[in-house]
């Protein structure tokens, strides 16, 4: 029988970027409405895939149906119900992220939110997709790949699929093209990964066997010895670029992207950083199998594809993955412990950095991820935090604390059983508080008062000392003492931002200035009272002004030079470093203080 719902998917031209795409509804109603979302669960910004969508046509048999766009992503089509409608219609694809659809002589790959109408009353029921091999022949050796259930398929996997749900067929992108492809098996649950664009040097037998490392860590924090992922299979797509970076979670695969020079390669045994920050993006968005694709924000237990979806709980569902993320290759044994420190220390600095952690919640900046995050400018330093980099800290802070509760506990238990409590579904904050009180006996209703929906600075640094960690401040950078961002290239200094309460702000600096140079005078080299040096890099500038002295800055702001009165404060902070102390060498203890390293 055939199914309510069909999507007929070509590579329609290589060369122009296009896909084609026929919609077959077998019963429509008589005003039939259709519509694309507006954005893609996962990445909280509406998008608006529509704008990429031409040609839409409809018909029944022989019989022109009007279709009319009734809003920016909806069209109504005047059809005879009970009698097949067929709509056909083109999607521009050139966008080379995660989140839209690609399509050119090398490579496709789609998301159904880019590229597939929803039918509003069919969006629960099954949903058949047939994919086409290009008709171009340079594209002869390209195979597909995707998450979802094949009905019949080629060898190259091009055929039929089918989603039971558009939830399911959203969950799912495509990737077509001449990739490298390997697979393993974590508990008997079969995992597959595809490499699109990789160079000779690729060693992908590296890459599977440390993926596979990855995955039995995160599904022993999950399960322990021997329980299985959740999943039935997985699938992971990567697209190896000039440079990027970036990756996008789904139920069953996760799409990724890196530079190309980061991929491991053949003969070389060491781990380079960006290979490192690769593996963190596949740690981080295999996580999200559990964290956020199962359990998940009660706000998202059904998603709306029109509009935005609204929650406070990002700071847990992206801040505890990102905590957990460079965790589990530590765990893995990817990285050793003083790599792993380094890692903390980059967000514990990049929380540190941001003026607006004064100014806005975490739970906040959850809410307004769809305005701020996404869209980040000049200002968004000094307004907003990272729930990606402060959620993490606060999960630090909570494990840490688990640690030492007289009834001992960790943030994996915590974790483990917000997963039982909630049955792997929909949670509220309120379960993550039950979940705390539970294991230790207390109410943690004071730390995420303040953690999560105050203001105050994090105890991390007493923490981690409390389990033996050092941690220090280094000597600042120009740029920390001045409280600014800067671009430098050829020679020319331009600020990217400028930081609250900081020198530069004092100064009247501001963003996309071009920082000349600086007039000073130093009575004891002799030079005149407005001696003129060149700045052509900001670590420069000490050279030329002394913590405690004055001087004039030299900027260019749209066409004007101005002389901006700058004094370098005679004391600033620099960034953390993290180090074990020598009693946290031990594997033992249950992470109180004096009792060895705590993520054991």
């Amino acid at each position: 029988m055939p199914h309510l719902l069909h999507y007929d998917i070509r590579p329609a031209s290589l060369n122009a970027h296009r896909w084609a795409v026929t919609l077959t509804i077998a019963r429509p109603q008589a005003l039939q409405r259709v519509a694309l979302p507006v954005w893609i669960p996962g990445s909280y910004l509406v998008r608006e895939f529509a704008r990429h969508v031409s040609g839409l046509t409809a018909r029944q048999g022989r019989a022109v149906c009007p279709a009319q766009a009734v809003d920016k992503c909806t069209w109504q089509v005047q059809a005879a119900p009970g009698k097949p409608l067929v709509i056909r219609y083109e999607v521009y694809a050139f966008d080379d992220s995660v989140r839209a659809a690609w399509l050119d002589a090398a490579r496709g790959f789609f998301n159904a939110t880019a590229l597939l109408l929803r039918v509003p009353e069919l969006v629960d029921g099954p949903h058949a997709i047939t994919l086409h091999r290009p008709a171009d022949p340079t594209a002869a050796r390209w195979r597909v790949v995707t998450a979802l259930t094949a009905q019949s398929v080629d060898a190259d996997g091009f055929g039929s699929y089918l989603a039971a749900s558009y939830d399911e067929l959203a969950d799912s992108p495509v990737e077509m093209g001449a990739f490298w492809q390997g697979e393993f098996s974590v508990r008997g649950v079969p995992h597959r990964f595809v490499v699109a664009g990789a160079p000779p040097s690729f060693d992908g037998q590296r890459l599977l066997r440390d993926t596979q490392k990855i995955c039995e860590a995160a599904a022993r924090l999950w399960h322990g010895a021997r329980g299985k992922p959740p999943q039935p299979h997985y699938l992971f797509m990567l697209n190896a670029t000039p440079g990027g970076y970036g990756g996008l979670e789904h139920r069953c695969c996760t799409a990724l992207i890196c530079a190309r020079r980061d991929l491991p390669r053949l003969g070389q045994s060491d781990a380079s950083e960006g290979y490192t920050a690769l593996l963190g993006l596949i740690s981080h968005e295999y996580f999200h199998t559990w964290n956020v694709k199962r359990l998940r924000p009660a706000e998202f237990a059904r998603y709306d594809y029109g509009q935005e979806n609204y929650t406070r709980l990002l700071w847990f569902f992206e801040g505890f993955t990102s905590y957990y993320d460079d965790l589990l290759l530590l765990r893995a044994g990817l990285i050793d412990r003083a790599a792993y420190l380094k890692l903390l220390a980059k967000s514990l600095n990049q929380v540190w950095q941001t003026p607006g952690r004064h100014v806005q919640p975490v739970a906040e900046a959850s809410f307004d991820a769809w305005v701020k995050y996404y869209r980040p400018e000049a200002h968004t330093p000094n307004a907003t935090v990272s729930y990606y980099a402060k959620g993490a800290l606060v999960a630090l802070c909570l494990d840490l604390s688990l640690r030492r509760e007289k009834q001992p506990a960790t943030l994996d238990d915590a974790m483990r059983l917000l997963w039982r409590r909630c049955k792997a579904g929909p949670m509220t904050e309120s379960d993550v508080a039950a979940a705390l009180q539970e294991l230790t006996g207390r109410s943690f209703a004071a730390e995420l008062a303040a953690w999560v929906h105050g203001t105050q600075e994090l105890p991390v640094a007493e923490l981690l000392v409390a389990h033996g960690i050092t941690a220090t401040r280094q000597p600042p950078t120009p740029a920390q003492t001045l409280g600014l961002r800067a671009s430098e290239k050829n020679g020319l200094v331009t600020l990217t931002h400028v930081l609250d309460g900081g020198a530069a702000q004092a100064a009247g600096m501001a963003p996309g200035d071009e920082w000349l140079g600086v007039e000073t005078g130093d009575e004891e080299t002799g030079a005149s009272a407005h001696a003129g040096w060149r700045l052509a890099a900001l670590d420069d500038l000490p050279l030329y002004l002394r913590p405690g002295r004055r001087a004039l800055a030299l900027i260019s702001r749209q066409g004007r030079l101005l002389r901006l009165p700058l004094a370098l404060p005679e004391k600033a902070e620099g960034t953390w470093k993290l180090e074990a102390a020598a009693s946290a060498g031990g594997e033992g203890g249950k992470g109180g203080a004096g009792q060895g390293w705590p993520w054991h």
